[in-house]
Parts: structure tokens; C-alpha cells; sequence
């Protein structure tokens, strides 16, 4: 006997079979600066941690990276602007930050985080004033990043309206007792 499967069932099992896709977002300020200049290349320690986040999200191949237009920004980015095993590169966004509004400067890196499909791992790479800001827009409660911290990554999913997020550490830690 032959039994025939409601169409429902099917898109049903299927619906249910299958994980929700979820958008990941990486979030992580820039790493150390060479001086206290407007537009500083990396220190050494700095070039060392751009080293250890591009070893730290190498399964994770970001689809799109959005950085400001400062040099530090791009430096720490660059180990994962490269084309990948299947040929691809990363799309580069690059938002400015000068010359608007904090607000303004949110607004538009969510919307391209947004935009993106729910299955795109997207890497913010963004300021001490502006990281916080961005995953408190994305909907995800985050303290505010210290001028000595430099070793945060914060990886959020969004899945429809809903938003998860871990804190962890990459590369050395940051040392914040200077400002104690």
C-alpha cells in the first residue's frame, strides 16, 4: 500500500528539520595604535593582534567587513580581506566616520549589517566610542569599551528579531592597569 504525504507535512517537516538561519555579526575595535596621532598606522602589538584575529575567525571567512575610514581599522581587517579557498573576497564597507554624527555613523553600519542575507557572517571592525553603540543597536546590552581595551570580540546572532551574544577575548590581553 502506497501512502501519500500531505504537501503540508512535507513543508512542515522540512520548516521544522531544518536550523532557523541565523546572521552572525563579529564586532571588535581596531587593534593598538602606533601614537595618539589623528590617523595611526598599528604598533607592533597592534600588527600582532590583526595577526590573531585573522587566525581566530579563519573558519569563520567573513562575507562582508565594515570598518571606518582610518588606517587603523583597515590594518586590523586585512588578514581577512583576502580571497578565500572558493575564490571569493570579502565585500569591504567602508563608513565614515568624520565630518557626521555618532548616531548617524550607527545608523548607517546596522542598516548594512541589515541588509545582508541571514546567513552572512558580517566582522565590524570599529572604535572604542562606537563597538558598544553598534551591538546596542543590533539589540544585544554590552558595557562601554575602556581607551585600554583592545582585546573584546563580541559575536551576536540575529535570527529574525531575536539577537544572542557572547563575549569572549582574542591576542594578548589587554593591559588596562595603566589607567587604573
Amino acid at each position: 500500500m502506497t501512502r501519500i504525504i500531505p504537501p503540508v507535512a512535507v513543508a512542515l517537516s522540512l520548516i521544522l528539520g531544518t536550523p532557523a538561519l541565523a546572521q552572525t555579526v563579529i564586532l571588535v575595535r581596531h587593534a593598538e595604535k602606533a601614537d595618539q596621532s589623528t590617523d595611526p598606522v598599528l604598533s607592533e602589538a597592534g600588527e600582532a593582534r590583526a595577526r590573531a584575529l585573522a587566525e581566530r575567525l579563519s573558519d569563520q571567512r567573513p562575507r562582508m567587513i565594515i570598518r571606518t575610514p582610518l588606517r587603523r581599522t583597515g590594518m586590523t581587517a586585512a588578514g581577512l580581506t583576502e580571497q578565500t579557498e572558493d575564490g571569493r573576497r570579502p565585500t569591504v564597507a567602508v563608513v565614515p566616520i568624520q565630518g557626521r554624527s555618532l548616531r548617524q555613523h550607527v545608523d548607517e553600519v546596522v542598516r548594512l549589517i541589515r541588509e545582508q542575507s541571514p546567513d552572512t557572517t558580517v566582522l565590524v571592525v570599529g572604535h572604542s566610542n562606537t563597538v558598544p553603540l553598534i551591538a546596542r543597536a543590533l539589540g544585544q546590552a554590552t558595557p562601554n569599551m575602556s581607551e585600554c581595551e583592545y582585546d573584546r570580540l563580541l559575536t551576536l546572532r540575529l535570527q529574525g528579531d531575536s539577537v544572542s551574544g557572547v563575549t569572549t577575548r582574542y591576542g594578548a590581553p589587554s593591559d588596562c592597569s595603566a589607567a587604573d
